[in-house]
């Protein structure tokens, strides 16, 4: 039965409730704005639809409030779940700030299927509700927009070929040894090629950084190799999951279900794996480097490859997410893009998106010059925004060029490179360089929960200012 908060105390609660006076400034301040009943009730809601019936019947479970402040701990520290069960457990503060207090911790693994409960639209809705509080603090006014783009890459290995057919070769021959155990040796009998797969691999990695005129004949040998057993195991793959349908490999009572699920593990991997083949040898043995929709890792298959020009990493594999900033390092709005878009076509949703959110436009919208646009510049400028310090650095027009020396321009773009350091922060201290939930859905999770993190700390540290004058 889901809670929306603990409503007995504890006999000891009343010594937690003195160790308030340990917190950080802005955990203090923070503390309250999280007892706010939208944020409560929209989490709340999620969970009691995990179940049919968990919101009447059942045992109970860890209520919102204590979800909500768990997840929030979480993300400020950049912990694992496992270091948060942990330091939750033993830490006095933090029991009292997630108000667990004399109450028992959930485990690492129920507060990640509680987590999972909390799709991207509900972690949005809280991301917006902070930023209404925020507004109503007077901590973000709306007068001023600074965006841009960054990447977030997902949680996998460089992806060459040998290494994606290799990890095909893995995953199938594993679910194929757990059908046999499952039932018999009924039906295809599984080959096992995972040691000779393996000394391919090895053996591409290790000619690759060889120097030498015969080089990349000798990796096409070797792919041809790699590719022949690469493609006997998808085949013996395909036989499995026919077999399972046909029930010549059966199982019986409750094994059916487990059955069920390996079957449905290779209809998944199986089509992964063979387009993996296409791609290689596309690429290896007729030299097309740009296949469509490349797969880059069977286990993140929306995993996309961006180039954003940069020396020390001219390839980054993940999601481009989009930044907007207004006052005091409060990220007003954010967006995980499915595809890539261009950033010079993402200006004019930007200020729509604001004036969604604080009901009207800012009066200074500043980005740097990819994001520049004749036309996304004109709409916005419609949409009424006075001041745009968007650099066109292409321009032929002297009008333009003094247009873009003027001081309030110079100003603009000033304070735009704050929006860099406001990325920064977010991947060093909330972990947006590389995202550990998985699937897109975990994408948008792992990108809101940093943002609503960061959010807080901005919020409270803006609240426990001293006053001026």
């Amino acid at each position: 039965m889901v809670e929306m908060r603990h409503e007995q105390r504890q006999l000891w609660e009343g010594f937690f409730a003195q160790e308030a006076r340990l917190w950080e400034p802005w955990m203090e301040k923070i503390d309250p704005l999280l007892e706010d009943e939208q944020l409560l009730e929209r989490v709340h809601e999620a969970l009691g639809k995990r179940h049919p019936l968990s919101r009447k019947r059942g045992r109970k479970q860890t209520p919102a409030e204590v979800v909500l402040r768990l997840l929030v701990l979480k993300h400020v520290r950049n912990w694992s779940y496992q270091i948060l069960e942990r330091e939750a457990r033993a830490n006095v503060v933090y029991r009292k700030f997630t108000r667990i207090e004399a109450r028992k911790v959930p485990d690492a693994k129920t507060m990640a299927r509680q987590c999972q409960a909390l799709g991207p639209e509900v972690v949005q809705q809280i991301h917006r509700r902070l930023v209404e509080i925020a507004q109503e603090k007077k901590v973000v006014r709306g007068r001023q927009l600074r965006v841009d783009t960054t990447v977030v890459e997902t949680n996998i290995h460089y992806p060459t070929d040998s290494s994606l057919l290799g990890d095909g070769v893995r995953v199938l021959t594993r679910t194929m040894q757990k059908i046999t155990a499952l039932t018999g040796e009924g039906g295809t009998r599984l080959r096992n090629r995972l040691r000779g797969v393996g000394r391919r691999v090895m053996q591409i990695a290790r000619t690759s950084r060889s120097k030498g005129a015969q080089v990349e004949e000798k990796l096409k040998q070797g792919y041809r190799k790699l590719l022949t057993a690469t493609r006997k195991v998808a085949n013996q793959a395909k036989r499995f999951r026919e077999e399972i349908a046909t029930g010549v490999k059966r199982a019986h009572g409750k094994q059916r279900a487990v059955l069920s699920g390996l079957r449905q593990e290779l209809e998944t991997t199986i089509p992964r794996e063979q387009q993996v083949i296409r791609q290689t040898r596309a690429r290896v043995l007729r030299g097309n480097a740009h296949a469509p929709d490349k797969l880059l890792s069977l286990f993140e298959p929306s995993t996309e490859v961006i180039r954003k020009g940069k020396a020390s990493r001219p390839n980054e594999f993940g999601k481009m997410v989009q930044i907007q900033e207004g006052e005091n390092g409060i990220v007003t709005a954010y967006e995980v893009f499915e595809k890539r878009p261009s950033d010079s076509d993402l200006l004019a949703p930007a200020v729509e998106k604001h004036r969604e959110q604080f009901g009207r436009v800012p009066q200074l919208v500043a980005a740097d010059a990819g994001y520049y646009s004749a036309a996304q510049e004109r709409k916005v400028e419609e949409m009424g925004v006075p001041r745009i310090s968007v650099p066109s650095r292409s321009t032929r027009s002297a009008e333009r060029r003094k247009h873009q020396k003027k001081r309030w321009f110079k100003r603009g773009q000033k304070w735009r490179t704050g929006v860099e350091g406001r990325i920064s922060v977010l991947k060093r201290r909330q972990g947006l360089n590389r995202c550990r939930y998985r699937g897109p859905d975990g994408m948008h999770r792992w990108v809101g929960f940093g943002v609503i993190a960061n959010n807080l700390i901005n919020i409270g540290t803006f609240l426990a200012r001293p006053p001026s004058g």
